[in-house]
């Protein structure tokens, strides 16, 4: 399902309300968060989305990720929202939060089976602690591959085009969701024993062969024009976007512009 332009305008706005909600919550809580990835690209590139893209990111160092999370527990508008985790969410595989939109829907392909409500939303990401030798972080690298791979078996046994693939996922989901997430979570702990200079999202691809991010743009910040508001994001948003996108204020061709694959939408009108 491809969305015309004018829903996806309005799943931007939609997206919006999400932003400003985690915004709120952290400038009453001193909570610090960067907006990151294409949401950090569009407000240098374009003072806000993206036109061809379909979500947002922010992200958070372990701690403040934290407390984000058991602040959601009462601080939240719950008429409006609700956030996903692995700790409050049966079936819920990623290693990040979702903050959702109530009375929505944005269904991606082949997610159709998943086991939990699944409103238009905004990633949550946490930056862990990783090996600062490259040769360990390489390796630390594979095990978050590894791990990943297990997670995303539930999906992955049914909308991968590869047959082998499909029947290697098939097995690995059999692992019970319990196992894993134990070991997921005994992965972070041990990770976030000491204080490193590179940090990562672990149950994310990296984008570039340094498998990592500075710390400092996650702790030195600058607030940024989005949407007629204004977020936080890197300080040194050069430095950050050369290492995700490379030449970044070139527009890729249009057969690159990504979206992702949707098999059903429902969005609120936020005044298109």
């Amino acid at each position: 399902m491809k969305l015309d332009n004018e829903t996806l305008r309005k799943l931007q706005l939609a997206e919006l309300q999400l932003l400003k909600e985690i915004d709120r919550i952290c400038s009453k809580l001193d909570i610090k968060y960067n907006i990151i990835a294409g949401t950090m690209l569009g407000a240098i590139r374009h003072k806000g989305f993206i036109p061809w893209d379909d979500d947002a990111d922010v992200a958070m160092l372990r701690p403040e990720y934290e407390r984000f999370r058991i602040a959601c527990e009462t601080e939240l508008d719950k008429n409006k929202f609700y956030f996903q985790d692995q700790r409050n969410t049966v079936g819920y595989r990623w290693g990040y939060g979702k903050l959702r939109l109530k009375n929505t829907l944005f269904l991606r392909e082949h997610q159709e089976s998943m086991p939990y409500e699944q409103g238009i939303f905004l990633d949550v990401f946490p930056m862990d602690n990783i090996p600062d030798n490259y040769f360990l972080r390489t390796l630390h690298n594979f095990h978050c591959y590894c791990i990943r791979k297990i997670f995303w078996s539930e999906i992955g046994k049914k909308a991968d085009k590869n047959f082998i693939k499909r029947v290697v996922y098939f097995f690995l989901s059999k692992i019970p969701e319990k196992t894993i997430k134990n070991y997921y979570w005994r992965f972070i702990k041990r990770g976030n024993k000491k204080e490193t200079e590179n940090v990562r999202m672990l149950m994310f691809p990296s984008p570039t062969k340094d498998y990592g991010y500075s710390r400092e743009w996650y702790e030195d910040r600058a607030l940024y024009d989005f949407e007629g508001l204004r977020f936080p994001g890197a300080k040194d948003y050069d430095a950050y976007l050369i290492r995700c996108y490379g030449d970044y204020m070139k527009l890729p061709p249009v057969e690159k512009r990504k979206v992702h694959p949707v098999s059903d939408i429902k969005v609120p009108d936020f005044g298109v």
